[in-house]
């Protein structure tokens, strides 16, 4: 016969762990819904809107579930080829501004984390005054034109690749993880500071790499101003920077797809092929990092 006690005492754990929940958890619950809609639904309505027919879309008529499901809007994007070529070449301008920038952020970094490092506070603090101040849009132009960097891929890439913030969310991140013991520990070993870097710091920094990684690959994918400054040849710019043309634009001149792609499809059902197909890429590359993203986040807050 078996003990009633044990399936007693869990029934009263649960039953404690229900009187303990409070209106307040129901109100915040509730507010993260809200928000999570905000963020889900207007996904959901694109989405919706560019597998549905022509019909439906022009009468308003799509909400969050397709209507007479056609995929023609993604042929005519992939038969054009003008955004398929922009997809390719705004992978590469973000892997190479993702590489570089994470490259010299680790380099700033780790010295600024060492705390034997002379005049570490005055570097910090050149570092931080160019999150505040610059030279403004026109100096910045007149720079990279006498560089000659304008109308070429290297321009969304040089420029901002380096980002003051995720460096001291970095510099925060080893400063509070890594104690000055291993540090120490290495170098009675004989290990010098790029030994301990790539043996020690970095295996150690996997959180915080993927997360400022995530940051830079995102803020390349989403940017397309720079584009606009410093851009005039169509083959060098960016897909954001095609699919803001479209976007706020309207009526017949806010698709600009060649005649040789047969386009069918209503401008409103293309640009939300459009918008999905700018999107998924980076949403994509989520899943990847989401074990990192909040560790890497919260220990890189915790303080500096």
């Amino acid at each position: 016969m078996t003990n009633p006690a044990p399936a007693a005492e869990k029934k009263s754990s649960i039953w404690r762990g229900v009187n303990r929940v409070r209106i307040s958890d129901f109100v915040i619950a509730f507010v993260i819904l809200l928000l999570s809609l905000t963020c889900i639904l207007p996904f959901i309505h694109v989405a919706a809107k560019s597998i549905s027919s022509n019909t439906a879309v022009m009468s308003k008529s799509v909400y969050l579930w397709p209507k007479d499901i056609s995929f023609s809007a993604y042929g005519s994007i992939f038969r054009d080829g003008q955004l398929t070529y922009s997809m390719g070449y705004t992978i590469v301008v973000t892997l190479l501004f993702t590489v570089i920038g994470m490259f010299i952020t680790v380099c700033a970094a780790y010295p600024l984390s060492i705390k034997g490092l002379k005049g570490r506070s005055v570097f910090a603090f050149i570092i931080m005054f160019t999150m505040y101040f610059s030279a403004g849009l026109i100096p910045e132009y007149l720079l990279y034109k006498d560089l000659g960097l304008l109308n070429t891929m290297w321009v969304l890439v040089l420029p901002l690749c380096f980002a003051p913030y995720n460096m001291l969310i970095m510099r925060s991140f080893l400063s509070s993880t890594i104690p000055d013991s291993l540090y120490e520990a290495a170098k009675l070993d004989g290990a010098d500071y790029f030994q301990i870097l790539f043996k020690i710091v970095l295996p150690l920094s996997k959180p915080i790499l993927a997360t400022l990684s995530l940051f830079y690959a995102v803020g390349r994918w989403n940017a397309y101003a720079d584009a606009k400054y410093y851009i005039t040849t169509k083959s060098l710019q960016p897909l954001q920077y095609m699919l803001s043309n479209m976007v706020l634009n309207s009526g017949q001149d806010a698709v600009s797809l060649s005649e040789a792609a047969a386009v069918s499809t209503t401008p409103e059902v293309l640009q939300a092929a459009t918008i999905m197909f700018a999107t998924l890429p980076i949403i994509m590359v989520y899943p990847f990092v989401q074990k990192y993203f909040v560790k890497g986040t919260m220990i890189g807050a915790v303080k500096g």
